[in-house]
């Protein structure tokens, strides 16, 4: 029998190990920008072309070698960190495989030039294909100089798996950004296709921080530190109103290394708990020192995950830390002990200002039930002084009736609104209310029953009032044609009952239909968007005053690479200075909110989006933005626009479920409401 097995030769070797080493050139990237470090280079930059397919370059004023190492730096394993097996469990720096520049050199072309201080001359050196085209002395700067171009020339097979430049030069730049955080106390610039990316000087970790994500960082950065004989944390938390929805601003060193670790996270956002809104990453550069005997940092390909020897204790140290930090700065909420709680006046004890005919130092007085009054009937309606009610009480009550009768537009057409100052009088609006046959209870047939059937009397008509506007414009389409079988339809005499701002309940035929409200608007959004962007003729809302914003270097390029579908879906916005924009226009369906905060977390949520789903850019974009403009929709709706909901819900292309596949509503049959009654 014939033998089978032999030793693969060095040059596809080479490129097995590539396969782990290099997937991108952002991979590229972060090993040369690691071997610079560790060659204590105090300058590097980075020059870039066609997102790294093209060119990437490395330029260091770092030690330098010899020509003999500069020869054996190219061969597999070959490394000047690594003396016997103990070594592994003492490393503190960050390229110790030797690797690197073996594995990058089987699937691009290379060219080093590398001299070191105290020699004359340097070397140079071509690498193709790991195939050695040249090697001779130069004259050369100090330091190392790399050139790797046509990334995966040898194997087009891998370049085919390639993504666009917009999306491979996000990851550079992530790759950046963390060697630059890593390293404070080294200048590092970025260029791609000669345009300035970043110019970071060397400085403290604050600088470096503002510097990269911008100024307005300045204001809710707060130190973090704590230290014990285990491990030593130290870095910077964002305040928790600063919080965004998308996690990327999130970073964690390990002895200057980066890493990726849910476990930890989940001790910064347990020590946050109470101050975030649901959703919400706090910002954080955390650098955890610990001795390397207690952790592996070679576990994984790209040393992005390491293993602590006891998770529970740094865990909890991190827990404490932030949470320490959270409390000096005064970041959580505290108690106010100097308010009356038995006011309903919120703010902390301030006054509001004093409405006519009251003193100056009159305030917002406690409801007193008349069963508290020290009487059995409540007070004559006709009491020549009776108290004016404060809009707050006002509001209050309302609010605890569930607004359960609306008053006519004008005053001048109707009597005046009934006294809301006690549950008499408010029981005593809303009878006289129902008892008003006619359009004019048709708000509070809504909440209350059925509208009365009999006929209202020719000689004087109630007044109709006029119905609020909807929150934002809603196209009410029939429901009669686009209603799937599947779904039940909601009987046109009974009333659609809102619930805690959140949910929309109906009566269908078969029990009670309950419909998610923000899931309802994601869908019908998302349809409105994913049309604009396919027929590229969205509506946009022109701002009077047009508004500034400054981004990060990688939204700054995303926005400029999605210019087209942006404007396609209303946005409307030019280039102003260094990574600027100006915004000129929103789209229609989203002028309630803030634009510099709606423009900045739509670009957030797409760079998430693409990363963790596999969608095109219209695809991507519909739902980043539909799920953006749905959280604002957790208000409470009048009669008209819940039912205009409910009509364009069924409209839409697929009522039962948002985009993302949650479910948009649900039916409680008879039978399951009447099992919720049965005895246990």
């Amino acid at each position: 029998m014939l033998n089978v097995i032999q030793l693969l030769p060095d040059s596809i070797a080479n490129q097995i190990a590539a396969g782990e080493v290099v997937q991108r050139p952002a991979s590229v990237v972060k090993e040369l920008l690691e071997n610079s470090v560790d060659a204590k280079a105090k300058s590097i930059q980075v020059i870039i072309r066609e997102a790294g397919r093209n060119l990437i370059q490395i330029i260091d004023d770092g030690m330098g070698m010899t020509e003999t190492d500069a020869r054996m730096s190219f061969e597999r394993h070959a490394t000047s960190k690594i003396r016997s097996s103990d070594d592994l469990f003492r490393i503190k720096t960050m390229g110790f495989r030797g690797e690197a520049l073996a594995s990058i050199a089987a699937v691009a072309q290379v060219e080093m030039r590398t001299r070191r201080a105290e020699e004359e001359l340097g070397t140079l050196i071509r690498i193709e294909g790991s195939d050695i085209k040249a090697q001779e002395s130069i004259s050369c700067l100090p330091g190392t100089n790399l050139l790797i171009k046509n990334l995966f020339f040898n194997v087009p097979a891998r370049r085919n798996f390639l993504k666009s430049n917009s999306v491979e030069m996000r990851h550079v730049i992530d790759e950046f950004q963390r060697v630059a955080l890593a390293n404070p106390e080294v200048a590092f610039s970025l260029f791609h296709n000669d345009q300035e990316i970043y110019n970071l000087p060397a400085g403290k970790l604050s600088r470096r921080i503002i510097d990269m994500f911008g100024k307005s960082y300045r204001e809710q950065l707060n130190q973090c530190e704590e230290q014990t004989p285990y491990v030593t944390v130290r870095g910077f938390i964002g305040k928790p109103e600063s919080a965004k929805k998308a996690r990327n601003e999130q970073f964690f060193f390990v002895n200057n290394r980066y890493i990726k670790h849910n476990y930890l996270h989940h001790a910064v956002i347990g020590a946050y708990e109470g101050t975030l809104p649901e959703g919400s990453h706090p910002f954080y550069v955390l650098f955890i020192d610990i001795d390397p005997s207690h952790i592996d940092i070679n576990i994984h390909p790209t040393k992005t995950e390491i293993k602590f020897d006891d998770e529970r204790s740094v865990y909890a140290i991190m827990m404490a830390a932030v949470r320490k930090a959270v409390g000096v700065y005064n970041l959580a909420p505290s108690l106010d002990f100097d308010s009356d709680v038995n006011f309903l006046s919120g703010g902390r004890g301030a006054k509001p200002a004093a409405l006519p005919g009251e003193g100056a130092d009159a305030g917002p007085k406690p409801i007193t039930p008349s069963w508290m009054s020290g009487t059995s009937s409540p007070a004559p309606r006709q009491e020549p002084k009776a108290e004016k009610p404060t809009p707050l009480r006002n509001d209050t009550l309302d609010k605890a009736a569930g607004r359960s009768f609306d008053m006519p537009a004008r005053k001048s057409d109707v009597p005046p609104k009934p006294s809301v100052n006690n549950w008499q009088a408010l029981f005593e609006g809303v009878t006289d209310k129902a008892s008003v046959p006619g359009p004019a209870n048709q708000t509070a047939a809504d909440w209350l029953g059925p509208a009365p059937t009999s006929t209202p009397t020719p000689a004087a008509p109630a007044p109709v009032s006029a119905p609020e506007p909807p929150a934002e414009p809603i196209r009410i389409a029939s429901r009669a044609n686009k209603i799937d079988d599947a779904i039940p339809d909601v009987m046109d005499d009974e009333a659609i009952v809102q619930i805690q701002n959140r949910y929309l309940l109906a009566p269908v035929k078969s029990g009670m239909m309950l419909i998610d409200q923000r899931r309802a608007y994601e869908r019908i959004l998302y349809d409105q968007f994913h049309a604009s962007l396919t027929r590229r003729n969205g509506s946009s809302q022109q701002l009077l005053f047009p508004k500034t914003i400054t981004l990060s270097p990688v939204d700054f390029q995303l926005a400029l690479d999605l210019r087209d579908e942006l404007t396609s879906l209303g946005f409307q916005f030019d280039e102003l200075g260094h990574h600027t924009f100006i915004i000129r226009g929103v789209p229609t369906q989203t002028t309630d909110e803030k634009e510099e905060e709606l423009f900045a977390n739509l670009l957030a949520q797409l760079r998430e989006d693409t990363g963790r789903l596999k969608l095109d850019r219209q695809e991507s974009m519909a739902r980043s933005l539909a799920r953006r403009s749905a959280q604002r929709h957790a208000t409470r709706l009048s009669a008209p626009e819940r039912r205009a909901l409910v009509d364009q819900l069924f409209a839409s292309t697929n009522p039962s479920y948002t985009p993302g596949g949650e479910s948009v509503m649900t039916v409680l049959s008879l039978d399951k409401i009447a099992g919720l009654f049965a005895l246990k």
